[in-house]
């Protein structure tokens, strides 16, 4: 597979098993409130959407969102593989899902109202967002070093 649809499946894949872990850990006990009932939270605050599909029809629309932003988010990786060819999946991905983390989360989700901000957060909540973003960035990583035509992500020939 080439290396931008490869990246793209494994963030798409990242995506399902992030949410999964996300809903396994909040019955569990094991995590918070986590970030995408955060968002779920913001859709029903700015729209009113539970009023009208409901709470599992407003998760619906968070895990939609949340499904695009994986490939979205992921398209980036075979460039920082380009940039970084000597980095393994593993470690491309935690720097990449530290990276987002930062961005998305540290700065632009509190301006935006979808969360407290990460002092306000506490620190279990926020490295519990952070270690999501990094799982998140590590599988997308691994899964399109898989599925490569070659088994990894070579540098971008000119």
């Amino acid at each position: 597979m080439q290396r931008y649809p490869a990246a793209i499946v494994g963030g798409l894949i990242a995506g399902v098993l992030t949410t999964a872990v996300m809903k396994a850990g909040r019955k569990s006990g094991m995590l918070t409130k986590t970030l995408d009932r955060d968002a779920v939270d913001w859709i029903d605050d700015v729209s009113g959407s539970r009023a009208l599909i409901g709470d599992s029809g407003t998760s619906m629309v968070e895990f939609v969102n949340h499904l695009g932003a994986s490939a979205a988010f992921a398209a980036a990786v075979p460039k920082l593989r380009e940039l970084a060819p000597s980095l393994s999946p593993a470690a491309l991905g935690t720097l990449y899902g530290t990276a987002l983390y930062a961005v998305n989360i540290g700065a632009i989700a509190p301006l935006l109202g979808i969360t407290e901000g990460e002092v306000k957060a506490g620190p279990r909540k926020a490295g519990e967002r952070w270690a999501v973003h990094v799982l998140q960035a590590v599988v997308t990583a691994v899964v399109a070093d898989r599925l490569t035509t070659e088994g990894k992500m070579p540098p971008r020939s000119n």
